[in-house]
């Protein structure tokens, strides 16, 4: 997982509510375990007519919110199945943060595991943020302070210690337990020795 510091990019606003995982990465294409190839088929529903040609008017087919790496939502985003796929998506496509004002919480978690930023804001930031987006400009999201900044002005978020800690450093659930590598092998030797009709494989 890549590590996370700092984010600039011009955000692009979605702003429909109850953005469940299925509008997100449609059910026809979770046929692969693959985390990448994903992200042409994002929001596919909304990005494409019924012959699979891009409806130019949507946000995320116009230049340059296509190359957008921030997208700010709407309520409960993320609801529906727990598919892992959702945010395999939204990072294949380049989405490395959403600003919602509440997220479903599987979802979120499955955010922090992918290396996606999950930030929770009030409706009247985000509705800051949308308008600032208009003017095609960057802002700059910094994990480390929790701060994002647009203009001259400073909103900022909240993030549980452990999880920022996790993006920060690029660590995933392998990752975590890898780390206990060591613990785990004495555990299993131990085990083996004090209980070996446990570990017998005849």
């Amino acid at each position: 997982m890549d590590k996370f510091n700092t984010l600039k990019s011009i955000p692009v606003h979605i702003p429909f509510l109850n953005i469940d995982t299925d509008m997100i990465i449609p059910k026809q294409f979770l046929k692969t375990i693959k985390r990448t190839g994903l992200g042409k088929n994002l929001f596919y529903e909304m990005r494409y007519d019924e012959k699979g040609n891009l409806i130019e008017d949507f946000i995320l087919n116009k230049k340059p919110f296509n190359e957008s790496k921030i997208l700010l939502a709407g309520k409960n985003f993320g609801c529906g199945s727990s598919r892992e796929h959702a945010p395999w998506a939204l990072l294949d496509f380049g989405i490395k943060c959403v600003i919602a004002p509440s997220f479903a919480d599987i979802f979120y978690n499955n955010c922090f595991k992918n290396g996606i930023l999950p930030i929770v804001l009030d409706e009247n930031n985000i509705q800051e943020l949308a308008e600032y987006s208009k003017r095609k400009t960057d802002i700059e999201i910094k994990i480390k302070t929790q701060e994002i900044l647009h203009g001259n002005k400073v909103i900022t978020f909240d993030l549980d210690s452990f999880k920022k800690k996790c993006l920060i450093e690029g660590t995933d659930d392998i990752a975590l337990s890898l780390e206990k590598s060591t613990n785990i092998q004495n555990y299993e030797n131990k085990i083996k020795n004090n209980k070996p009709w446990l570990t017998n494989n005849d």
